[in-house]
């Protein structure tokens, strides 16, 4: 599926932004466990979880701005980058390898209105061997990712003819980029219509 940049055990490890030592993480990553009976129902869960009970901020014009992935446990908001590291910090809390990809998307609907970068997640299941991407963005009118082992379902069909890409690297970190947009912005609002950047190099 993807061009792997790191060696496996990158993608158990906890960091700065995947704090998946916080006690917060730790707490609700054994409660899905607990919930599941497998390991592909112990993905499935942690995903919609992320997916629908963290709101995405531009959605919920929320102004508060997270990044590490306990925050975003604590707010129980943030943007597709920072949902993108609670969702590694959940899974890899777990022992499941998780790592972060990204995409290049027009910000509306057509490259005039200039492009954005969009997080996902890659994760390892061991027991098929193999990765599947989940977009946990947040589901709305116009936006159905879904849990899928058949056929990926992510949030936003990638339009080449507009100049948007899918990127192929499987990440084991947040790019740095990114996270000090995060860190230097106050307001998510203004973040998102001032500082996104259009390409992760």
């Amino acid at each position: 599926m993807s061009k792997i940049v790191d060696a496996m055990e990158e993608y158990t490890n906890f960091s700065h932004y995947i704090d998946g030592e916080n006690a917060e993480i730790q707490k609700k990553a054994k409660e899905l466990k607990e919930q599941s009976k497998d390991e592909i129902e112990l993905i499935k869960k942690t995903y919609e979880y992320v997916r629908d009970e963290i709101q995405h901020s531009w959605d919920a014009k929320d102004r508060r701005v997270t990044a590490k992935a306990s925050e975003v446990l604590r707010e129980k908001v943030g943007s597709c980058w920072a949902k993108s590291n609670l969702l590694a910090a959940l899974l890899r809390a777990n022992g499941i390898p998780t790592g972060i990809c990204y995409q290049r998307l027009t910000f509306g609907h057509t490259p005039e209105h200039g492009y954005c970068i969009h997080a996902l997640n890659a994760i390892y299941i061991t027991s098929l061997e193999r990765w599947i991407r989940l977009d946990a963005r947040g589901n709305k009118p116009g936006v159905n990712a879904q849990f899928s082992l058949e056929q990926e379902q992510l949030a936003f069909p990638i339009r080449k003819d507009c100049g948007e890409i899918d990127y192929e690297e499987v990440y084991a970190e947040p790019l740095p980029k990114l996270m000090k947009v995060l860190e230097s912005s106050t307001d998510a609002i203004e973040m998102y219509l001032h500082a996104l950047p259009d390409e992760i190099e």
